[in-house]
């Protein structure tokens, strides 16, 4: 004949753990579920006062007043590596897709939303930082943004 001699509860602090722990994990993965979709929805619109940055974290909307128009350009971040992300410093640096405030090799502070380094709108504002996008039709948008 055996006997059988169960363990002490453990105190509640224990189950309190257990869920401020699973609180905070699903908080994680809903926000990587946010950046694995916005990093499929970003939109950039502009009309007659500012530029769009629409679904994303980093998303805002830039006067146009504040934009060096005249120097934006279309750059191959394989080529030009003044202009490559360098550190980021507050934002989503995954392969394939960076988004929000990074330091450039130049020293230059940037908004990024960049999923490819071809082909990349890179525009001054006169507010101390550029915006680097991976834009459909470049040369569209850019013709968009000058009128």
């Amino acid at each position: 004949m055996s006997e059988v001699f169960p363990m002490v509860q453990a105190p509640s602090k224990t189950l309190w753990s257990i869920g401020i722990f699973s609180v905070l994990m699903l908080g994680v993965l809903c926000l990587c579920l946010l950046i694995a979709y916005s990093s499929q929805q970003v939109k950039f619109e502009i009309d007659q006062q500012q530029l769009m940055i629409k679904g994303d974290l980093y998303g805002r909307n830039i006067p146009l007043n504040s934009l060096v128009i005249d120097e934006a350009k279309v750059i191959e971040l394989d080529k030009s590596s003044a202009y490559r992300p360098h550190w980021r410093t507050n934002g989503i640096g995954l392969p394939g897709y960076r988004s929000g405030w990074f330091k450039l090799k130049n020293g230059e502070k940037a908004l990024l939303f960049v999923t490819e380094f071809k082909e990349v709108v890179y525009i001054p504002t006169l507010d101390n930082y550029s915006v680097l996008m991976s834009v459909k039709n470049p040369d569209d948008f850019l013709k968009a943004l000058k009128n």
